[in-house]
């Protein structure tokens, strides 16, 4: 059984079909939203960070919502194994009281972001001259600004509403904000969704950028007044941008897509619209890393962990899962290290076609 699938676009796919694979044809990574699904590829992220883009010399883009930007952001960090490690301990280990109020989560989530970064974390990140790290938030507008959960709830709604009807609508209540260390990346100046704005990364804001990123509304509160932003309330990343449905080429180079599937769901509103599919033009030149099928069926309760599993599982039952996942998720690094030493197993990349979630 493979544990690794792999799935690209038709630039990526003849590019690797020609060349092979190596770390120099990839310019960009990316990183979905998506909480705990982010531990079937830990294993992947520790080989990507402490192996195939190790010792690099050109610079590597991160761009991530939420969980994703989480877990890019260690990339930025001057020992990005150690940071990926201490975001996979302390998240999978996160503990809650019986009834957690959003106060109790919002604390829990500024600890883990303290905690991943330490005392340097921040400023290496906005200063890191080879890795340049995107991540994407959104400023809450009209109701879902409000800290009222009655108000919040109904701007949520009418957001939804918008969304389904048609996707730009969402930027009436959402304006997707980049914070960005180094230039910002090509693909990015592309985003014209939402009214998107770019706000260069400093020391004293990429904790409240990352918070912010991860701020799930009604979960988790929205991040106020992030120095060096347009003032507002900030949020969760993954309301505009819960898998990318946004151009994302830069030159000629490649981007390197770990992910938990192979579709995409454009944003978080859009996880009910099974008609709302991202654009295969965006992903002409991503190559996607995704868990198989079988991979995913042996895994604890045959799937990926998720949010649910805070709901629907008791505290020790779901460490036991979560750390199981984690262990397991080093077969995806080990056969993708193996495609990239010997080329075995690249006839089995399949073309990508952006698919209906």
């Amino acid at each position: 059984m493979t544990a690794l699938q792999l799935y690209a676009g038709p630039t990526a796919l003849a590019s690797i079909q020609r060349d092979g694979l190596s770390p120099e044809q990839f310019r960009t990574i990316v990183g979905a939203s998506g909480g705990p699904k982010w531990f079937v590829l830990y294993g992947l992220d520790r080989y990507l960070a402490g192996e195939f883009f190790a010792g690099r010399r050109q610079p590597l883009e991160t761009i991530g919502s939420s969980a994703g930007a989480w877990r890019l952001s260690c990339l930025g960090l001057a020992d990005p194994l150690a940071g990926i490690d201490r975001l996979a301990w302390h998240y999978s280990r996160e503990r809650y009281s019986a009834r957690p109020t959003t106060q109790e989560i919002t604390a829990a989530a500024a600890r883990l972001v303290t905690l991943v970064l330490g005392p340097e974390g921040a400023a290496q990140i906005a200063g890191n001259p080879l890795v340049r790290v995107h991540i994407v938030a959104d400023r809450a507008r009209t109701l879902v600004s409000s800290d009222r959960k009655l108000l919040l709830g109904a701007g949520l709604g009418l957001s939804a509403l918008g969304n389904a009807l048609s996707r730009r609508l969402l930027g009436q209540f959402f304006q997707r904000v980049v914070f960005h260390a180094g230039p910002v990346s090509q693909a990015v100046q592309q985003w014209r969704e939402f009214n998107t704005v770019c706000v260069p990364l400093r020391p004293d804001n990429v904790a409240a950028a990352l918070l912010a990123s991860g701020a799930i509304p009604i979960i988790i509160d929205g991040v106020r007044d992030i120095p060096g932003a347009p003032p507002g309330v900030y949020r969760d990343g993954g309301i505009t941008d819960y898998h990318f449905d946004a151009p994302l080429r830069q030159g000629d180079g490649l981007v390197l897509y770990p992910h938990f599937y192979s579709r995409f769901t454009p944003g978080w509103f859009d996880k009910s619209l099974p008609w709302r599919s991202a654009d295969p033009a965006n992903f002409d030149n991503v190559l996607v890393l995704a868990p198989s099928p079988a991979f995913v069926a042996g895994l604890p309760y045959g799937k990926i962990p998720d949010r649910k599993d805070f709901e629907t599982l008791d505290d020790a039952t779901r460490f036991a899962c979560w750390q199981t996942v984690l262990s397991e998720s080093a077969r995806l690094a080990d056969e993708f290290s193996t495609m990239v030493r010997t080329g075995q197993g690249l006839e089995r990349i399949l073309p990508l076609a952006a698919a209906p979630h």
